[in-house]
């Protein structure tokens, strides 16, 4: 199941441009798309012209995840009312054949995708900001604590990137080329400070190679991007924002830069960090700021 798959509060339409741009013909399909990372992603992709396909779990029409407030259909309509193009679709990206479905959709409805965006992560549901649902404490021991967290974040990582690629790269694969990105977080070796969060976010990066060198073949570019501490909706319910680095419409300026980038094969199988792309792009987070790479052990 995913969980950054709902939007918020970003403001999105007072820092997005009508639908023209360097994306302008592209479809990309972002999961994970109503709110956090995910939401962002799909704002920037429609600033920058592209057509975008927003999919995710919570829907104004029926389930929200933990009862939130947000829905792929607000992500939808901030980018439509900013002049941008988009469509929403419901999927959990954990239902293979709810994946099946929205593969036969695109090809009815568009095209195959040119950029697919996999921003799944629900491996936090339930999480108030220093404890999760099962009452287990962030950073608790291992031997400490349930092992339903460590199952929820094997499932919310991995397993919804790889079945959304066994649904999609067919598609994709016909044309011969096209960008795969998995949105997670690299820290560098670094341990992350807590077990489960640590093992989903490092066997996301890992299929993520794994998904570049069999692709190959297929001409499509599958690479991580790892953005920093950001704003997301959670993090400032949960009182955090004064911590984080940056809003999650950087990461979506750096999707859209690399989707835009004739020469994004030289990526493929390795693991971007979103500050490293805003210096070399020269694009800028809300603010007009330019973060740069976010690193566990850094000092304010």
């Amino acid at each position: 199941m995913s969980d950054d798959e709902r939007p918020g509060e970003l403001e999105a339409g007072k820092d997005t441009k009508p639908a023209a741009g360097p994306l302008a013909g592209k479809l990309c399909l972002v999961a994970g798309a109503s709110r956090g990372v995910g939401r962002g992603i799909a704002l920037a992709l429609g600033e920058a012209g592209a057509t975008v396909i927003a999919t995710g779990r919570s829907t104004r029409f029926g389930y929200r995840t933990e009862g939130r407030s947000e829905t792929i259909e607000d992500t939808v309509e901030d980018i439509n009312s900013a002049g941008g193009d988009a469509h929403p679709y419901i999927c959990d990206h954990t239902d293979t054949r709810a994946l099946q479905d929205l593969a036969t959709w695109l090809l009815r409805q568009h095209a195959a995708p040119d950029v697919v965006v996999c921003s799944v992560w629900s491996g936090n549901e339930g999480f108030d900001g220093s404890r999760y649902a099962d009452g287990s404490s962030w950073g608790a021991p291992f031997w400490q604590r349930s092992l339903d967290g460590l199952e929820r974040v094997l499932e919310t990582g991995a397993y919804p990137y790889f079945a959304t690629l066994r649904a999609l790269v067919p598609l994709m694969a016909k044309r011969g080329d096209g960008l795969i990105v998995a949105v997670g977080f690299d820290g560098e070796g670094e341990f992350l400070g807590d077990a489960w969060y640590d093992l989903g976010k490092t066997t996301l990066r890992r299929a993520s190679a794994i998904a570049a060198h069999e692709l190959v073949p297929t001409g499509i570019t599958a690479l991580h991007l790892s953005p920093g501490h950001v704003a997301t909706e959670r993090v400032v319910q949960a009182g955090h924002a004064d911590s984080a680095s940056e809003t999650p419409l950087y990461t979506g300026r750096a999707v859209a830069a690399l989707a835009a980038d004739a020469d994004v094969s030289r990526f493929s199988g390795k693991s971007l960090f979103v500050g490293d792309l805003a210096a070399d792009y020269d694009f800028t987070d809300t603010g007009g700021g330019q973060p740069p790479r976010f690193r566990i052990n850094q000092q304010d």
